[in-house]
């Protein structure tokens, strides 16, 4: 699963990265160190323009988005929350995802992700409690999640009503590897930079092909280290949020396998 993330790179390093002319693109909403769903954040999308041949290139927009896919038959918002992931497994045939699978297809720029490790100590209600550990690239670049946007459309709102139409998205996600699984059974897909006109357009119908575009982040690109439990809340969102705990906490709570990241490391 992929419940939380940061999107903190500058709107010109994202143009720039996913090669978006500026008049395609929406404007700037500043930097997130906890996004959660139902956030508002940038996705990367194509279009072929109404007016383009047939063998025209599409072209790439840098949009924001809702965070909770809405199919469009959903009849309550409410639908979002409980669909930010879509198991690669079934996203193709899944009746919430498979139109967009089929030609809405998206990027998603995360700089890093969180998941939580179940310890050993328990808290309150005799709940265990849990580490939260931040993954991000090694090599610093963003990182282009696959997802799928679908566009909905509130009824109970007058036609008029810019509130009436919203954009939204989800996040592809498979079995974690090796390294990542140690943490949590499931993390997010990936598209690398050489399949991304492939993937994003919205002519390419080829289930198979599709579904060989994506991999997960390969074993050892992602450093991995705890993180303070500040995540947890909605109302903390900071650069401090993506500080390594102290070494010695953190060899406290990693689990075997996992690099141990400090601030010199970075």
């Amino acid at each position: 699963m992929c419940g939380r993330y940061a999107s903190v790179v500058s709107r010109a390093d994202l143009l720039d990265r996913f090669a978006v002319d500026e008049s395609n693109a929406d404007e700037p909403r500043g930097q997130d160190f906890n996004v959660m769903p139902t956030k508002d954040e940038p996705v990367v999308i194509a279009r072929v323009p109404k007016d383009a041949g047939d063998d025209a290139a599409p072209e790439r927009d840098l949009r924001t988005f809702r965070w909770g896919l809405l199919p469009f038959w959903a009849k309550d918002i409410k639908v979002g929350a409980r669909m930010i992931n879509a198991r690669v497994e079934v996203v193709h045939e899944n009746p919430a995802y498979r139109r967009a699978f089929k030609s809405q297809r998206a990027l998603i720029p995360v700089d890093a992700f969180y998941e939580w490790l179940e310890t050993d100590q328990v808290g309150k209600a005799s709940k265990q409690l849990k580490q939260p550990f931040v993954l991000r690239p090694t090599d610093g670049l963003t990182l282009p999640l696959a997802g799928l946007y679908e566009v909905w459309y509130d009824k109970s709102l007058p036609d008029d009503d810019p509130n009436r139409i919203m954009p939204t998205y989800t996040i592809i996600t498979t079995i974690a590897t090796d390294s990542v699984g140690r943490i949590h059974e499931r993390m997010p897909m990936a598209i690398t930079p050489d399949h991304w006109d492939e993937w994003l357009d919205p002519r390419n119908h080829d289930v198979d092909e599709l579904c060989g575009l994506m991999a997960p982040p390969v074993d050892g690109s992602l450093d991995m280290y705890a993180v303070s439990k500040a995540i947890n809340s909605v109302k903390n969102n900071g650069p401090e949020l993506l500080e390594p705990l102290p070494a010695e906490h953190e060899r406290t709570h990693a689990p075997a396998g996992c690099r141990q990241g400090t601030v010199a490391d970075r």
